[in-house]
């Protein structure tokens, strides 16, 4: 066998070793990532259920945060709401490549008239490949009463 045969084999097999190295090194982040977006989802609705909403806009995209800071009013709202359910259904669908949606059905106590009633919240979570961190790029739940 001549050494360019001997060569040309080598280089395929290094071609192919690095190949299947970059695949699973690829599949490695997927995994992180989808692994990173379970736990801040279930990190966002124990913020939702247990702890407050403003707690929970810490889940917030900084540049939406900025752009709609929460108010006073909001404050007052969701300070006049209990949690009782938190039910993510499904769980997140894929919107893109770095975008996933997830619909919320979030029941509400009202703290004064102790009336119960449902909400759904349409979330929209997005990956932020240089933070490498998901934000929640939707808001927070919109807790006013519909007619």
């Amino acid at each position: 066998m001549s050494r360019t045969t001997r060569e040309t084999g080598m280089t395929k097999r290094w071609i192919v070793f690095a190949t299947i190295a970059t695949l699973l090194l690829a599949g490695c982040a997927t995994d992180r990532r989808n692994n990173q977006l379970q736990d801040t989802l279930t990190a966002y609705a124990a913020a939702v259920r247990w702890r407050t909403f403003e707690q929970a806009s810490a889940f917030l995209d900084p540049a939406y945060r900025k752009a709609h800071p929460m108010t006073d009013l909001d404050k007052s709202r969701y300070k006049q709401v209990r949690v009782s359910e938190y039910d993510a259904g499904g769980g997140p669908v894929p919107a893109g490549k770095n975008t996933v949606h997830q619909v919320v059905r979030i029941g509400l106590i009202n703290v004064h008239t102790q009336r119960e009633r449902n909400i759904i919240d349409r979330q929209t979570w997005t990956w932020d490949p240089k933070a490498k961190h998901w934000w929640l790029t939707s808001g927070l739940p919109d807790i006013t009463p519909q007619p």
